[in-house]
């Protein structure tokens, strides 16, 4: 292991960073991320003017990830263990998916349309002010298939190759692509290395969230159509194969139309159904609940398997 940490030593902090987050939830003040966001806006804004913009892009990167990264390294050496968890705990979006769908959902199921706008546009880009409620709940369902990779999957990955670090280099990675990765005049040079080194280091665990998406589907076979036909249509190669798969997994129409600063733009569809409704949102929430035990379960059986390996071979 990249980390220097045992299998069962993993297991066990992937264990306490996941409990952490769902008895903690994100912090409330001063979250490391949001202050990262900060920081990253402050460099973006020194540097992204003038030529050589991608040279400048690269740099930007480096000077916003690079030292929080050594920072994370130098702590889990001086802390041990415990600085591995805590980190990930920072990292882990899990409970958050929740706590910012869910509402969304009981707002729409209770008539509460004003409400439901107002919750599904803290989450997403596109504009919600005139969305219906079709639109407000595919919105949601897109953004937790998504983000189940994003900010829980991807994060788990990267902890198991590299511990405490290498989930915070993820999400800091990914954090600058969200903020930074848009093809528009400001961002489609300068925020171009932050994308391809997002696409790089989602690649595994992107397709790894698809398969655990297709594997916990009720109809296997249409979520894996889906992934298979749908999947190189989207315009992000890590994206695509995430929420094609588990629009398959929820039997579900996701895609299509989407409204972004006042314009209408067609995206290409996902999954297969019905439009989705407020009780899909729920829905997507229990595919990402599952997939984290699943992932989780997966750790500990192979904790298990090495210690009984172990003990045999001694």
């Amino acid at each position: 292991m990249l980390a220097g940490l045992s299998v069962l030593q993993l297991a066990a902090l992937l264990l306490a960073g996941v409990l952490l987050d769902l008895l903690l939830g994100e912090a409330k003040r001063w979250h490391p991320l949001v202050g990262f966001g900060n920081l990253a806006a402050v460099i973006e804004r020194t540097l992204n003017a003038g030529k050589v913009r991608y040279l400048r892009g690269a740099l930007a990167w480096v000077l916003a990830v690079v030292p929080i990264t050594i920072a994370a390294l130098w702590i889990c050496g001086l802390a041990g263990l415990i600085a591995h968890a805590v980190l990930l705990y920072f990292a882990l979006g899990l409970r958050s998916l929740r706590d910012h769908n869910v509402p969304i959902a009981r707002a729409l199921l209770d008539g509460h349309l004003a409400l439901a706008r107002k919750l599904t546009a803290r989450i997403v880009s596109r504009d919600t002010a005139n969305a219906s409620a079709q639109d407000l709940a595919k919105a949601s369902a897109e953004s937790l298939l998504e983000n189940g990779n994003d900010a829980v999957f991807g994060t788990l990955f990267w902890f198991a190759v590299a511990g405490g670090p290498g989930a915070v280099l993820f999400r800091l990675a990914n954090t600058l692509d969200a903020m930074w990765g848009y093809r528009n005049a400001r961002f489609n040079e300068f925020g171009c290395v932050a994308a391809r080194i997002d696409d790089v280091l989602n690649f595994v665990p992107a397709r790894l969230t698809a398969l655990s998406y297709v594997g916990l589907a009720d109809n296997r076979a249409l979520a894996w159509r889906c992934w298979r036909i749908q999947a190189p249509a989207w315009p992000s190669p890590n994206a695509g194969p995430v929420m094609a798969s588990g629009a398959g997994a929820l039997g579900v129409a996701l895609g299509g139309a989407a409204v972004y600063d006042g314009v209408t733009e067609q995206r290409p569809p996902l999954g297969d159904g019905m439009p989705a409704g407020a009780h899909d949102i729920e829905r997507a929430w229990k595919l990402v609940q599952a997939t984290t035990l699943l992932w989780l379960a997966l750790a500990c059986a192979t904790a298990t398997g090495a210690c009984l390996w172990e003990a045999f071979h001694a």
